[in-house]
């Protein structure tokens, strides 16, 4: 499917669609507490953005969530929609590209397979991507209940003789908070965040 069969679909099912290189992959919303940790997470980031931006005019972030990252510089039937991101400036009504885009994040549903989790995450950093966030929801569903944060490897690991790595771009773990192992999540990447537990109760 092209992007502009895409737009000829009723708007509830293109909504629950991402093209990659062309081919549909339904994305199904998790529960409501989903939309929530994303909201919530949105809204700290874009808070911390707020205040580097104010900091360092030279740069420009926006925190964004549930936008549509377009893969390759030109072309829209290739793309993914991360439940929250950070990607430059850009002007209204712009796309944004992976090119723009310095973090995404997805919050994990109980629907989530890890085949499912690792696919995106690979699309994401064979973009070059530089940071991924994923999110675990606390097992009674009343808020986040875990964070990790992964950091693109910029080189390659020394491997056996005749050992290939399966793709060109991996993720690291660079940080796991868990709730009640810390006050918070400290990260300095992308920019300085910072964020309350409690912030992030539903």
């Amino acid at each position: 499917m092209t992007w502009e069969e895409l737009e000829e679909l009723p708007e509830e099912i293109a909504a629950q669609i991402e093209l990659w290189e062309g081919r549909v992959v339904f994305v199904r919303r998790g529960p409501g507490e989903h939309q929530l940790a994303t909201l919530l997470l949105t809204q700290a980031i874009r808070e911390a953005a707020t205040t580097d931006n104010r900091s360092h005019p030279e740069r420009c972030w926006r925190g964004n969530l549930e936008t549509n990252v377009f893969f390759g510089s030109t072309g829209k039937s290739d793309f993914v929609t991360p439940d929250f991101l950070v990607h430059r400036c850009l002007p209204p009504g712009s796309d944004v590209r992976a090119s723009d885009t310095v973090l995404v994040g997805e919050v994990l549903s109980p629907s989530s397979t890890q085949a499912d989790i690792e696919a995106k995450k690979a699309r994401y950093a064979d973009a070059g991507i530089p940071s991924y966030w994923e999110v675990d929801l606390t097992k009674d569903l009343t808020g986040i209940g875990a964070l990790r944060v992964y950091i693109l490897e910029t080189g390659h690991a020394q491997l056996p003789p005749g050992v290939r790595p399966l793709r060109n771009a991996n993720y690291l773990l660079a940080g796991e908070w868990a709730r009640g192992s810390a006050s918070g999540i400290s990260f300095p990447y992308p920019f300085p965040i910072e964020i309350d537990w409690l912030s992030l109760d539903f």
